[in-house]
């Protein structure tokens, strides 16, 4: 599925939509973040999952370049998470670059007992 809007950026959701309960109350999420946009200045690209007011900064998957993943709490006692990835990033543009972003639509995560 899509996960960010606009003509030039793609993302792909790469998180299960259900995941088993564990222990740690700790969930990957994984994301592929792909931009036609030439101006983008990669080294500023920073992805965070949004849970409700907070934010998870996403880390880059190792020897990938457009893969970023994180783990999100799931409190115990709660079935369904809903979340979000927004893409923070700077742009060329003269006299100097410029900040942007991309938001995903709402996902949501199902911890089931096992």
């Amino acid at each position: 599925p899509m996960l960010l809007a606009g003509c030039t950026s793609t993302g792909t959701n790469l998180t299960p939509r259900q995941q088993a309960r564990n222990e740690a109350g700790l969930y990957p999420v994984e994301v592929i973040w792909e931009t036609r946009q030439k101006s983008v200045k990669h080294e500023t690209v920073k992805p965070a999952v949004q849970v409700g007011l907070n934010f998870y900064p996403m880390k880059r998957t190792p020897m990938l370049t457009n893969r970023w993943e994180t783990l999100i709490p799931v409190p115990t006692g709660t079935n369904f998470i809903n979340y979000r990835v927004r893409v923070d990033y700077d742009y060329d543009s003269i006299p100097v670059a410029r900040p942007d972003s991309r938001l995903s639509p709402l996902y949501q995560l199902q911890v089931v007992d096992q």
